[in-house]
């Protein structure tokens, strides 16, 4: 026997979950990934429900909970930093999860476990995919040109190999929502809560805690017609001080703040849809294949999922013959895989009816109201219902077997 083959492009948590497990699967593994090297920092995240399950299976559930961004929940506040509604760690899935941890120290933990028989190459991506029967052909932008049993596109939201090779069958939801995360400094102030303001005219500000000392800020507006994550950075960055400008409580601080971080990027939330996620020999995952955004909320924990149950079922395929590529069909094994994470998926993606829109209100009646039902879920026994309401959170299914291979 030989084993299969496998290029993963994009080395985030999806694209490092499914070459841990396929590697442990007893695949030959191949991470892709275009930056120069391993990108740390980032926002927070939260790891869920069976992704939760997944970490443990990976032995990383204490590393995590080691480096977690200690925050203690979450409070809604006014204009003057008064708390309105408070929603602390419950010890499950609340609003604060359990476990919080930077996108880059999860990566990294990830990429660290790695098997060493996994390939790490950076500052290199795909330029052109030619799917073949037993196959699949890529033509990398240094110019070589490599064969493998399967290609995994795991690059995210905005995945140009993902368009190319699914041409017509990707589509976008955008939901009309700019957000410009960044790191700014901390002051004696912050505290390890997470405090989100509402300000009328459809803004709203955040301030999360950090393991570094630092603080990570969040802006956030809602608008048809106007996409910052388009626009030259400096340009975004003064579009962003006007749109912004007497928002009220610490807005001004995270303004000037990101005038000179280091980290600010921009982002104009898009759901992916797409009619599937494979197609010969290669497929999809992660928010390449269904990015739910930050208000379905969970999309790390969905990037840890897919991974594992990507290469739990391809890890059911038989084995292939030594001294050939006739690698067998594995097309079944990809569906499984789609059928499994789909009901996931597009509960995930189902958002309330009026979201974002109304919980952006365009008015100070409206910010008051808004400020109202924070209070009243803030309540013991209603904030314990509403925990309930995430959909990664809940455990609707259980994992799937995975056949692992013990090397030699």
């Amino acid at each position: 026997m030989s084993t299969r083959t496998v290029l993963i492009s994009g080395g985030s948590i999806a694209g490092l979950s499914a070459a841990y497990w396929l590697s442990q699967a007893g695949w030959t593994v191949t991470v892709l990934e275009r930056a120069e090297a391993f990108r740390d920092g980032g926002q927070n995240i939260d790891v869920r429900g069976l992704g939760r399950e997944v970490l443990a299976k990976m032995g990383l559930e204490d590393q995590v909970r080691a480096q977690t961004t200690t925050e203690e929940g979450t409070a809604f506040v006014d204009d003057k930093g008064r708390t309105v509604g408070a929603f602390p760690v419950p010890g499950t899935d609340g609003l604060t999860a359990e476990l919080e941890i930077l996108r880059g120290d999860l990566a990294r933990l990830i990429l660290e476990a790695l098997p060493p028989e996994v390939s790490i190459r950076f500052g290199d991506w795909i330029e052109h995919v030619h799917n073949q029967e037993e196959s699949v052909e890529v033509d990398l932008h240094s110019g070589q040109k490599e064969t493998y049993d399967l290609l995994i596109i795991a690059e995210g939201v905005r995945s140009r190999t993902r368009d190319s090779v699914f041409a017509g069958g990707v589509s976008r939801r955008e939901l009309g929502l700019n957000i410009a995360y960044g790191t700014i400094e901390r002051t004696a102030e912050d505290d390890r809560w997470w405090r989100w303001y509402t300000a009328p005219d459809r803004r709203q500000v955040s301030l999360r805690p950090d393991n570094q000392g630092t603080i990570r800020a969040m802006l956030a507006f809602t608008s048809k017609d106007r996409n910052f994550a388009s626009l030259p950075p400096d340009q975004a960055r003064a579009e962003l001080r006007r749109v912004f400008e007497g928002a009220g409580w610490q807005t001004q601080r995270v303004v000037d703040g990101f005038a000179t971080s280091q980290d600010v990027y921009f982002d104009y939330l898009t759901q992916i849809l797409m009619t599937r996620w494979s197609t010969g020999r290669t497929c999809v995952m992660g928010d390449a294949a269904w990015c739910v955004t930050p208000i379905g909320g969970g999309g790390s924990s969905l990037a840890l999922i897919g991974g594992y149950v990507l290469a739990s079922f391809l890890s059911q395929a038989p084995p292939q013959e030594s001294g050939t590529r006739q690698s067998g069909d594995l097309q079944p094994y990809l569906e499984q895989y789609e059928q499994w994470m789909r009901p996931l998926i597009d509960k995930a993606q189902q958002l309330p009816p009026g979201v974002p829109n109304l919980v952006y209100p365009k008015t100070r009646i409206g910010v008051g109201t808004i400020r109202t039902l924070i209070r009243i879920a803030s309540l013991g026994p209603v904030r314990k219902v509403a925990s309930r309401f995430n959909p990664v959170a809940k455990k609707q299914q259980e994992l799937p077997e995975i056949r692992l291979v013990q090397r030699v």
